[in-house]
């Protein structure tokens, strides 16, 4: 078989592929044409007759056959094209998501770990994670589309909605249990106060002195959460009103009476427009790598099977 025709009768034996086919016979589907350009256009028939030439008349003769001729071409270099894109892009922001978590973790430690039952839970290690993870992925899909291998563009796509999935199943649990979060939350940081000033732990102690210094507030609750800490002798600096050196050893007057906890949560309220529009796109462009994956794996799948 050649291009799905009997051999010998795909461009007729002293006649032309016009003659043979005739208008109507040409790839009327991007499939078809992928077919016949990849596998006819080294085959000893092509050679022989005027396959390439014919081509180039019809293409320069204005016709309908030749307009949806180069439809189909586009159509195919169209997915590929836009899907090899989306897979740079994911590539580039993986690099990009790395190299920040890199450099959060050698210049700043282990800064935003606020938790100690999580300890490996910091900001600089999520980015870390996260951006290979996305540098994977990415190569991933560029493979794929390169090599148009089914193996490569069904696993992008396995795991793409594999990452889509467990979002929707967080946020929903996050809705669904926001109460119980909180209250868990709040008994957790509570907890590692403890820990603040502690030899190892400089990550959590420069994450309570910004937010403590950025949003005016002391503790989790208030600046009480300190007393168990510190024996109720002193609060940590950042805690004060205007800083100075041992600023929390002086009364409780000079110290920032709003609660951390509550005023982050606020000020993530007012700005839930911001993250929702974030998450949203985050949706929009996963949701469009599933369907340029999931198209190109179904036109090479069919290319397979038409060549065969």
């Amino acid at each position: 078989m050649a291009c799905g025709h009997e051999e010998g009768r795909e461009y007729g034996i002293g006649q032309s592929r016009e003659e043979t086919m005739g208008a109507e016979g040409m790839s009327n589907t991007c499939v078809e044409f992928s077919c016949e350009y990849r596998t006819c256009k080294i085959s000893s028939d092509f050679r022989k007759v005027d396959g390439m030439s014919w081509c180039r008349a019809l293409c320069q003769s204005h016709s309908t056959a030749a307009i949806l001729l180069w439809v189909n071409i586009w159509g195919c270099l169209g997915t590929i094209t836009e899907f090899l894109c989306f897979s740079l892009f994911s590539q580039l922001g993986g690099c990009g998501i790395l190299g920040v978590g890199i450099w959060l973790a050698v210049t700043q430690g282990n800064f935003a770990t606020l938790s100690p039952t999580f300890p490996s839970l910091s900001a600089a290690n999520i980015l870390i994670v996260t951006g290979t993870f996305i540098m994977i992925i990415g190569f991933v899909g560029c493979i794929g589309a390169i090599k148009e291998n089914k193996c490569l563009l069904l696993s992008f796509f396995i795991m793409l909605l594999i990452i889509f999935v467990l979002e929707l199943i967080v946020v929903t649990l996050f809705f669904l249990y926001s109460d119980k979060i909180d209250k868990y939350a709040q008994q957790d940081l509570k907890k590692g106060l403890h820990l603040y000033g502690t030899e190892g732990n400089i990550g959590l102690t420069n994450a309570w002195s910004i937010i403590q210094t950025d949003f005016r507030c002391c503790g989790v609750s208030n600046y009480t959460d300190w007393f168990e800490v510190y024996n109720a002798t002193r609060v940590p600096d950042s805690c004060c009103l205007e800083f100075s050196e041992n600023c929390g050893l002086h009364s409780p007057g000079t110290w920032w009476k709003a609660p951390c906890y509550d005023t982050v949560k606020v000020w993530l309220q007012e700005n839930l427009l911001a993250v929702g529009i974030f998450g949203l796109c985050t949706a929009m462009v996963q949701i469009l790598g599933l369907t340029f994956a999931m198209t190109m794996y179904c036109q090479v799948v069919k290319a397979d099977t038409y060549c065969a």
